[in-house]
Parts: C-alpha cells; structure tokens; sequence
C-alpha cells in the first residue's frame, strides 16, 4: 500500500553517433590550427628569413627595445652600435625587427 511497484525501464537506445561524436573535437583541432599554429609557424619563417638577411649598416631593434645600427655580422652574434663609440654584441635572436634606412636620424 505503501509501497509503489518497481517497473523496469525501456532499453536505452544504442550508442552509435560515430563520427558526429567527435565532430566538435575535430572543428576545435581545425579551429587551433588555423588561429595559432599557422600564423606563429609562419611569423617564424619570416624571422628567420629576416636574420638570414642582416648585413651591415641595417638599422635594428631588439627585443630589450634598444635602436641601433648593425656594424658586424658574425654566425651568431651581431654587433649593435647603439650611439656613437657605443658597441653591444648581441645574439642573432634577440634583433626584433629590421627598421627603414633613416629611421633612427629621424628620431633623434
């Protein structure tokens, strides 16, 4: 009286979704790819292509920030004049970017 009857339920249906199971998983991979992975992959061409390039008299800026203009080039390593009697030597990796002839004249 108290009690209810225990029935038992239908069968669940079978679990055959298949590739639309991983539908999402694989739009999030593409996704990943085409955001991040392939601009990064080619920012670095670009930067490797662009060291390879260096040669005296460019105008640099590296990644601490500092202007100069590049008086040696070795394999690794580039001398950097930052003012007049003023040399660094930094590694290769650490120019940021190749500035336009002129552009540390028109700064200063």
């Amino acid at each position: 009286m108290f009690i209810s009857n225990a029935f038992a339920e239908a069968a669940a249906p079978a679990a055959g979704g298949g590739f639309m199971d991983f539908l999402p998983l694989v739009a999030l991979v593409a996704v990943f790819y085409f955001m991040i992975l392939r601009p990064q992959s080619k920012r670095a061409k670009e930067h490797k292509v662009m060291l390879e390039a260096l040669q005296r008299g460019d105008e640099v800026v590296t990644t601490g920030g500092e202007l100069g203009r590049v008086s040696k080039v070795y394999e690794q390593y580039v001398g950097v004049e930052l003012a007049e009697n003023i040399e660094v030597t930094v590694q290769k990796t650490a120019i940021q970017s190749v500035l336009p002839k002129g552009t540390i004249k028109s700064i200063k």
